[in-house]
C-alpha cells in the first residue's frame, strides 16, 4: 500500500487564502479509480496499491490549480511505500494511538 501527503501551495494570488484553489484540486481527484485520500489542515493524503495513480493524481491536482488562472505552483510529496504489510490510513493512525498512554 502507498500512501502519500501533497500539499498545494498557488504563488502569486490575489488573497493569503489559498482555500478556493485547495478545494478545486480536491475536487478534481474525487472520482479516481484506485485512490482513497483524507484531508487535514495541511496537506492531503492520497492513498492507493499503485504509484501511477498517485502521480496521476499528483499531477491533476497540481493542473487543475494551473487551470485557474495561477502561473506557479508549489507541491511537496512525502510517499511512504509498504510492502510487507497492507496498512490502510486508518490502520497506520490506529498503531499510533495504540502506543500512546
Amino acid at each position: 500500500m502507498i500512501q502519500a501527503e501533497i500539499s498545494i501551495y498557488p504563488m502569486a494570488t490575489r488573497t493569503t487564502s489559498a482555500s478556493f484553489y485547495i478545494a478545486k484540486a480536491i475536487e478534481s481527484i474525487q472520482n479516481v479509480e484506485n485512490l482513497r485520500y483524507e484531508i487535514n489542515s495541511m496537506g492531503t493524503i492520497l492513498e492507493s496499491d499503485n504509484m501511477d495513480v498517485i502521480n496521476n493524481a499528483a499531477k491533476k491536482m497540481m493542473e487543475t490549480v494551473h487551470n485557474l488562472g495561477i502561473d506557479r505552483v508549489e507541491v511537496i510529496i512525502k510517499i511512504d511505500s509498504r510492502r510487507d504489510k497492507h496498512l490502510k490510513m486508518e490502520e497506520k493512525l490506529d498503531s499510533i494511538k495504540k502506543q500512546m498512554s
